[in-house]
């Protein structure tokens, strides 16, 4: 993994100003930083970062056998070939990505070791001053930016979410979460039980069971998984040919993006056809009465994310009797695991609690605007990237059906676009504000539960800005409408206040 050169911090106590301030340099603050080469010579930009290296969730995740959930031909960059399997563990991952940064020359744009405490906008400077603490020197000092560009995702990195069951304190064994997994933690031999039924479990159990005396999967409710090979035939057979890697790349993130708005359309206009095919899917491995009571989910498909399983290897474990699967709640945990309410009791020397994360909104920096707090619930947002009263910033937010680069980089595009038109305009300063049309308009929940509904989402709902009823107030979640219409956006329309 090629490590990017580090940007030297400013040596003298007066604030160092940039054209554009990124936050974070994971898969979308990399990208961000190459669409600005690419799109805005002469910018002068620093991606600012928490962690010692560059990745987000590719290095804050270290527990066993974490892949991608979604395939590299879409999950990687448009501009950056994707040669390998589709689905690619987080070491690959971070070469593809530190390849990105040495082919580009982005590392001497980043910033490692360096935390955003607060962001101040001033209306009268049209300026963002940021207060910025090395976590090395614990040293505090403030960086001016005129456009906010906040690629830090959407999950607090430091602590994932684990609930509070009855009885957590009197349990003797480790309890862990994957997202502070410790490197110490030795479960060779052990008994584990793994909390969770989504993709991080289904990673985990397969990774470890070869390794564990016995692994058992409880989940409160099941959820739909995709079993397949890991390959792509159309990959393989193009470079058969010897096509270029380029068009090879091309061509099979169409093939992809077509097969997954296919899968969505038909998830919600044939449901049972759909869900009798990811069942299908399952049986191939394990017997039908396993299908039913653990592998049935009482939702319809895509409400929430389906996580590719390869080569099916969470059912051959199952399969095999190195792990099982429990379906039930827990009532209580024990001095040695848990009982659950049907009156089981599951017996593990680790207890892994792979039950997802806590949302974060903004990244827990402290947002004033004009000296007065940033309540970003009572915002609205436009097209889920800008939000009123909030000037000058970005935010990306990925998809939930489909790969979150796939918006990080039509995101890229547009405020690149936006950048250059105030330039053109002369204007400092930039904010989306409803038009009049719009002042009647339903505020409603940042997504639709109905259409999305994972837990996370739903515990956090409350920090989230507004929608509205129109595609421009909401973030649609739909890849394959926005890669025409954000393109499309008039920079000019109402909506758009320069100053």
């Amino acid at each position: 993994m090629a490590l990017a050169a580090r940007v030297p911090a400013p040596d003298s106590a007066a604030a160092e100003h940039f054209d554009v301030v990124i936050v974070g340099a994971g898969i979308s603050g990399v990208g961000g930083a190459y669409h600005l080469k690419q799109q805005c010579p002469g910018t002068r930009f620093v991606v600012l970062e928490t962690k010692d290296t560059f990745g987000g969730t590719w290095v804050t995740h270290k527990y066993p056998g974490i892949r991608s959930d979604s395939d590299l031909y879409t999950f990687g960059y448009r501009f950056k070939p994707w040669t390998g399997a589709p689905i690619a563990t987080a070491a690959e991952i971070l070469t593809y990505m530190g390849e990105v940064i040495e082919e580009n020359a982005l590392g001497e744009h980043i910033r490692y070791r360096h935390k955003i405490e607060s962001a101040a906008w001033s209306g009268k400077d049209a300026l963002w001053t940021l207060s910025v603490r090395r976590a090395d020197t614990g040293e505090t000092f403030q960086i001016t930016t005129n456009f906010l560009w906040m690629c830090q995702g959407y999950y607090n990195h430091d602590k994932g979410y684990t609930p509070e069951w009855p009885g957590m304190a009197s349990y003797k064994g480790r309890l862990v979460h994957p997202q502070t997994w410790p490197q110490d933690l030795d479960y060779k031999g052990k008994t584990v039980l793994v909390i969770g039924s989504g993709a991080t479990a289904a990673t985990l159990v397969p990774a470890i069971a070869g390794d564990c005396a016995h692994v058992t999967l409880l989940q409160r409710s099941p959820t739909y998984f995709i079993p397949a090979q890991n390959i792509n035939e159309l990959a393989d057979m193009l470079r058969a040919l010897e096509v270029d890697e380029t068009w090879i790349h091309e061509i099979t993130r169409r093939k992809v993006l077509h097969d997954q708005a296919e899968f969505t359309r038909r998830a919600v206009e044939d449901t049972a056809a759909v869900t009798q095919e990811l069942l299908a899917g399952v049986r191939a491995f394990l017997d039908e009465d396993t299908v039913v009571r653990h592998f049935t989910p009482r939702y319809r498909p895509w409400r929430q994310r389906i996580a590719f399983v390869p080569n099916g290897d969470l059912f051959q474990g199952v399969a095999s009797g190195k792990a099982s699967v429990v379906t039930d709640e827990i009532e209580t945990f024990t001095e040695k695991g848990v009982r659950l309410k049907s009156g089981q009791e599951i017996e593990a020397d680790i207890i892994v609690t792979a039950t997802g994360f806590n949302l974060n909104v903004l990244g827990d920096i402290a947002f004033t605007i004009d000296d007065k707090p940033l309540e970003f619930s009572n915002t609205v947002t436009y097209r889920g990237m800008m939000f009123t009263g909030v000037p000058n910033m970005v935010w990306v937010f990925g998809y939930f059906r489909a790969s979150w680069t796939l918006r990080a980089d039509l995101i890229g595009d547009f405020v690149c676009r936006l950048l250059n038109h105030m330039k053109a305009k002369g204007a400092s300063r930039v904010e989306v504000r409803l038009r009049p049309e719009d002042r009647d308009m339903p505020l409603l929940p940042f997504i639709d539960e109905e259409n999305f509904n994972p837990g996370y989402l739903m515990r956090g709902m409350h920090l989230l800005p507004k929608r509205g009823d129109k595609p421009e107030w909401q973030h649609t979640q739909d890849y394959w409408r926005e890669r025409k219409e954000l393109p499309a956006i008039d920079l000019d329309d109402p909506a758009f206040v320069y100053g």
